[in-house]
Order: C-alpha cells, then sequence, then structure tokens
C-alpha cells in the first residue's frame, strides 16, 4: 500500500519560478548543458492538471503516431460532452465496443476500464498526490494495467509537475543526452549523468527532449 509521504516536506515542483530558477541553476553547474540552453532559450511546460485525463489520454497513446493518438482522444472525449474531461463514473458506464469505435483496441478500452476502476472505487482516486514522493506515485500508477514506468514518469513531469524527474525509459532523452554529450551510452550511464541535474531533472529533460530534435546544422 502507498503511504503519504511527511506532509511537511517540501516538494519541488514545477513553476514558472521553479522552470527559471532550474534553468539558471543548470547553465551553473553543467557549461556543456548550458550551451545548449543559450541556444535553445525559455522552454516552457503545459501541464495536464486533470489526473484521470491525464491518464486516460497516456493510455489511448501508447504505440501510435502523436496525430494518431490526438483523433482517438479527441473521439473518446465525444462521450463526456459537454465536460472537456472524462469522468470515471461514465466511462465505466461505456461498453468496450463504443470505445473501439474511437478507434482504441480492444486492450486499450480493458485498461481505460480498470483505470477508472481504480479511481472511482480504488486506491487512485483517493490519493492525495501532493503528500506522495515520486516513487509512492510511481508505485501507485503502475498497478494499473496499462501504465508502466515511463507513462507515470511522464504523469509525474506533466500532470503533477514534479520538478526532479528523469525517465532513462524515454528514447528521445538518452538520444538528448548521447547528443549532448557526443557519444552513445548504456542507459545505467545515462541515469548516473542525470543525477548531476538533480534537482531539475524534469527542467533538463524540456531542453534535452528539444536538444534530440534540434536541426543539425551539418545537413
Amino acid at each position: 500500500m502507498v503511504r503519504a509521504g511527511d506532509a511537511d516536506r517540501p516538494l519541488n515542483l514545477l513553476t514558472r519560478t521553479t522552470l527559471a530558477t532550474g534553468t539558471q541553476a543548470l547553465r551553473r553547474q553543467d557549461p556543456v548543458l548550458g550551451e545548449w540552453i543559450g541556444r535553445i532559450g525559455p522552454v516552457s511546460l503545459r501541464r495536464h492538471r486533470h489526473r484521470f485525463g491525464a491518464l486516460c489520454r497516456a493510455i489511448c497513446a501508447q504505440q501510435v503516431a502523436k496525430k494518431a493518438a490526438a483523433t482517438v482522444y479527441a473521439r473518446f472525449l465525444v462521450h463526456f460532452a459537454p465536460s472537456r474531461e472524462p469522468d470515471p463514473e461514465r466511462l465505466l458506464a461505456l461498453a468496450a465496443q463504443t470505445l473501439r469505435q474511437c478507434g482504441l483496441s480492444g486492450r486499450k478500452a480493458t485498461y481505460l476500464h480498470a483505470l477508472a476502476e481504480e479511481f472511482q472505487h480504488g486506491q487512485l482516486g483517493r490519493l492525495r498526490f501532493s503528500r506522495l514522493s515520486d516513487q509512492q506515485i510511481i508505485d501507485a500508477v503502475v498497478r494499473v494495467p496499462g501504465l508502466g514506468i515511463w507513462s507515470a514518469e511522464m504523469f509525474l513531469i506533466f500532470s503533477v509537475g514534479r520538478a526532479d524527474v528523469f525517465s532513462v525509459g524515454d528514447l528521445a532523452l538518452r538520444n538528448g543526452v548521447q547528443r549532448l554529450l557526443g557519444r552513445e551510452m548504456e542507459h545505467r550511464e545515462i541515469e548516473e549523468i542525470s543525477r548531476r541535474w538533480s534537482p531539475y531533472r524534469s527542467v533538463a529533460s524540456l531542453y534535452l527532449w528539444q536538444i534530440a530534435h534540434w536541426p543539425d546544422p551539418q545537413r
């Protein structure tokens, strides 16, 4: 069972202030990353604060292209109008066939129902995320079928808004680190390197995603 963390323990959350503070700290701590930060400029983060909606979107987006995922999720949301977010009770009332008509596989329909059940009657719907550590949140999320560590880590960054998360399982992040340092590395080494960016690894991640996709001037 996930236990609540110390209510008095300060949590490093992603806000405009911590984005700015973290960016400056990273430039001081890591001159190589700092050069890229200067080239890229300020980054921003648009958080999906609706916890249930964020995890529904994560399931809908699995193993499909970004544009296709957006189309599927838009069809999915039609069933919750006029609300702009899904809710567990209404999702549980939707038949699997209805979900498949949105473009979801039968397996994803099962995952979505399991997530709704967990929010409606299980533990996730009762958790106070603000009082949990990052690891406690990950442990709670991965108990839901269809949600793994990568999904939980993205949830930590883009929904809960934690500032010190690095997902070594993310291919683009690994590519960003390797481009930053100019060589290929094993997962373990990349994870070790990421520790130099603590307590702002989420901020570093925002830049590393940019670095991974930054145009190559030699092409």
